[in-house]
């Protein structure tokens, strides 16, 4: 693989699920619509489309028992130091399990995060809260991975590189073309 496909076709595609992810969200009017492409690329950078299956799966079952920890901690913490102490302790889990197994760091950055973006307006309706947070994971997860397809299709990426190379000035297209790999039957 070529820098050019390495550097702008991969950015290209991520920039396209990512902004295709919160105009879905933003078209279904979701109340949290940076839930949706948070997920999305989450998903979406995994290195192999195995890897980017396995993220998929990890980041909604992980955020499905995350939730649940999250609805214990909101009904429990009361506000000042014991917020503060939940989200020592959530980002120590994190970072701990984080390099071990993404799934099991889901379950604890669902809480951390719906903690840090909710404080504001902890304990209003943790029940409308819990389920925008699913909805808006899921859609995430399932638009970062059917990026992730496209990211790692032989065939997509060939035709989306030609259209890219395409749009290239005609001067600096000769040194695109220089840093392209030889034909198979040429090597």
């Amino acid at each position: 693989m070529n820098d050019f496909d390495r550097v702008w076709l991969d950015s290209i595609v991520i920039g396209l699920a990512v902004g295709l992810s919160l105009a879905a969200a933003q078209v279904l009017q979701l109340d949290k619509a940076y839930w949706v492409p948070v997920s999305c690329l989450a998903v979406i950078q995994g290195m192999s489309l195995r890897a980017a299956w396995n993220r998929q799966v990890h980041r909604s079952i992980g955020s499905v028992i995350g939730l649940v920890l999250a609805w214990g901690l909101l009904a429990i913490l009361g506000g000042g130091w014991s917020i503060a102490f939940a989200l020592i302790a959530l980002t120590f889990l994190i970072e701990t399990a984080v390099v071990r197994h993404y799934g099991f760091a889901a379950i604890f950055i669902t809480p951390l995060t719906i903690i840090l973006a909710e404080a504001p307006t902890l304990g209003e309706d943790i029940g409308a809260l819990m389920e925008a947070r699913l909805l808006d994971t899921l859609l995430g997860a399932g638009i970062g991975f059917g990026g992730a397809i496209c990211l790692h299709s032989p065939a997509f990426r060939g035709w989306f590189g030609r259209g890219l190379r395409r749009m290239i000035p005609a001067r600096l297209r000769s040194r695109i073309e220089d840093e392209r790999p030889p034909p198979i039957s040429e090597v």
